[in-house]
């Protein structure tokens, strides 16, 4: 009707700091937050999803495309869903690799994934935890992320467990240390844990049987009570945003409201 104001479901995007400091990589990097459209008009407390490669989530400069995050979430508030706080965080760019490298390997020494972890859980999901209405606790706490991002998260899930209940893990680099096996191996969940495992079909040569691999331990784990994984594979996707973007709402759903 004329003069009626049109719902909007959009997320509110808020960039807390274009320079949040790292102290222990001692470098600054944008962190931003997508927080649910009626954030503002509710007093509700949610869960949070930590994900890398902020850059790639929903900017539309993005130099390879982007997820598409947050027309993902308008779409999914539409349909009565999306009441999930998401905390995106820019990779530091040539940096990249040894930020989200877990374990030092022959051909890259400098890995600076276990600092990288301590500054989201020392200092970054504090101060979301301060200034934001979350629900702290692991099972209301995700982390994701896509190839290096993906396998990054997936160390932090097997090192954390106390802290970490649901993982979106999207096509992860898992051909670049051995030891992410040895860590799935004896992964022992600390209470109940949701892990979302995506593989395309034309990435490399390897990808979709290292990816099998991973899921054929974690399978292993659903002795342990509240402990889920499902795999994902989609036959023609490739190692690129666009596949991980039609991903990302299947993951989002299933992690946080297929028990609901």
């Amino acid at each position: 009707m004329t003069g009626e104001l049109i719902k909007s479901f959009y997320p509110r995007i808020e960039v807390l700091d274009n320079e949040y400091e790292i102290p222990q990589l001692a470098r600054k990097r944008r962190i931003a937050v997508l927080l649910p459209h009626d954030y503002y008009q509710t007093d509700k407390k949610y869960p949070v999803l930590y994900l890398h490669d902020g850059q790639n989530l929903f900017d539309e400069y993005a130099p390879y495309g982007n997820w598409g995050v947050d027309k993902s979430l308008e779409r999914l508030a539409q349909q009565g869903i999306g009441d999930v706080i998401i905390v995106a965080i820019d990779h530091g760019g040539q940096l990249r690799i040894q930020e989200y490298l877990p374990h030092s390997t022959p051909r890259y020494t400098e890995a600076e994934g276990s600092l990288y972890i301590r500054f989201m859980l020392e200092d970054l999901k504090p101060m979301i935890d301060r200034r934001f209405r979350v629900l702290s606790g692991r099972d209301f706490t995700g982390i994701g992320g896509s190839s290096l991002g993906g396998l990054i998260s997936l160390y932090a899930g097997f090192k954390y467990p106390e802290i970490f209940g649901n993982m979106m893990i999207f096509s992860p680099s898992l051909w670049i240390t051995e030891e992410i096996y040895t860590m799935a191996k004896a992964y022992v969940p600390a209470g109940p844990t949701d892990i979302y495992l995506y593989a395309g079909g034309m990435e490399s040569a390897n990808h979709y049987g290292q990816v099998l691999r991973l899921d054929n331990i974690l399978q292993e784990k659903r002795k342990y009570d509240g402990f889920d994984v499902i795999f994902s594979h989609n036959p023609s996707g490739q190692h690129k945003e666009i596949h991980w973007a039609e991903q990302f709402p299947l993951a989002f759903k299933w992690l946080y409201f297929h028990k609901y």
